[in-house]
């Protein structure tokens, strides 16, 4: 498929980068679709492909981001260029559609055949509701998966048609389906509701509070070590570190942390797609933001260079595999350590059939956390959570 025609080429003077500096930089590296070489990038095999998204019409609030992605690279190119063999592409702007509805289906097909060519997409701009068109990519490839989604709220409201702030029902209603799991990372309570926390909990899917996560940021390594799709909110970001959002907050995550979690997600074997969404440059201060997202955006693509391609369910000889029984509940839990990593797998037992349509979401990342819990005998909350879904 020749994904060109769905793009519009970038214009390097308008991003304001210029080569020539005696330090490597992002911008000398990058193989991008711009106006002074008309030159389409070619796709073809593992490589980070970035998209920009122009069309906000998706938005929940009033977004203009038809310069988002742009002012993302005016502060990205001229960071220091990545030497780790990571193969960068710009793809340029996709065109908006006649309707949000086309573009949204653009970025499905865009992203479907960068799959198919083993490639990791980067969505920069537009609405959140653009995670129903990664979700849609999967579908096409017939990838069932998980999603992570770094935010403040669910999305999951009934009352509205299809935007920022209901797709997650779209996905969840979808048939055939293709969602493994949902999880949540630093949903604020007081925007969501108790009744959206239950409804997240019958679902047997994942939320935690942005207070819990701060306590250890440690926390969110397994949590997009497991995520195939990571949905990024920037309203989930505080107001002081990413003031060009919509709906802005004075509560979040700092830069920081935002920057440690997408640098988790890059070091992900399993991630194959980052959408940067929310981002209103008419409310940046200085570019603050826009400056913030470039450098989370390195520390992604740095971390994609240094991936250990742990894989235990092929690799069997690089993991060490410890079965501790609990003989106060008669089971035992298997677990697997990579010697590459040092990082740490819990199994979870399931019928034949769900093995067969779930089998490669039978090892769940986890932490050292979680074989310590069993050492003392107690059943591992995340096993537990998991062997009910699989067993339901």
């Amino acid at each position: 498929m020749d994904i060109c025609s769905f793009f519009e080429p970038i214009d390097i003077s308008k991003i304001g980068y210029k080569s020539g500096y005696f330090t490597p930089r992002i911008g000398d590296t990058v193989a991008s679709y711009n106006k002074e070489s008309g030159r389409f990038p070619s796709v073809d095999g593992q490589c980070v492909a970035l998209v920009g998204l122009t069309d906000g019409r998706g938005a929940a609030t009033s977004l203009n981001c038809s310069t988002a992605a742009d002012m993302v690279r005016r502060y990205l190119y001229p960071l220091a260029s990545i030497e780790n063999g990571v193969k960068i592409l710009d793809l340029g702007n996709l065109i908006p559609g006649n309707t949000i509805d086309d573009s949204r289906h653009a970025l499905s097909e865009i992203a479907a055949e960068l799959f198919r060519q083993n490639c990791i997409i980067v969505t920069i701009g537009g609405g959140q509701d653009y995670t129903w068109s990664l979700y849609r990519a999967y579908a096409q490839v017939g990838k069932v998966h998980n999603i992570a989604a770094i935010d403040s709220r669910f999305d999951i409201d009934e009352e509205r048609t299809m935007d920022s702030r209901n797709w997650l029902r779209y996905i969840i209603m979808d048939q055939p389906n293709y969602l493994f799991n949902y999880t949540n990372i630093g949903y604020q309570t007081y925007f969501v509701g108790q009744q959206y926390v239950e409804l997240i909990d019958e679902l047997k899917f994942d939320a935690f509070r942005l207070g819990w996560v701060r306590e250890n940021m440690m926390r969110t390594e397994p949590l997009l070590r497991n995520a195939d799709c990571v949905s990024v909110d920037i309203g989930s970001i505080r107001q002081s570190d990413a003031p060009a959002n919509s709906d802005p907050s004075p509560h979040g995550f700092y830069g920081e942390e935002f920057c440690q979690m997408l640098r988790f997600a890059g070091l992900s074997d399993k991630t194959s797609s980052l959408g940067l969404f929310e981002f209103s440059p008419m409310h940046d201060n200085s570019g603050q933001t826009a400056h913030m997202l470039a450098h989370a955006l390195w520390y992604f693509i740095d971390a994609v260079g240094q991936r250990k391609q742990d894989n235990p369910y092929h690799d069997t000889d690089n993991y060490r595999r410890v079965i501790v029984p609990l003989d106060e509940h008669d089971v035992e839990v298997v677990f697997y350590k990579s010697k590459k990593s040092d990082r740490w797998w819990i199994e979870v037992p399931c019928s034949s059939d769900a093995r067969d349509r779930y089998k490669q979401h039978l090892l769940i990342p986890c932490l050292y956390s979680d074989y310590e819990q069993a050492l003392e005998n107690k059943i591992p909350d995340l096993w537990w959570k998991y062997y009910q879904r699989m067993n339901s």
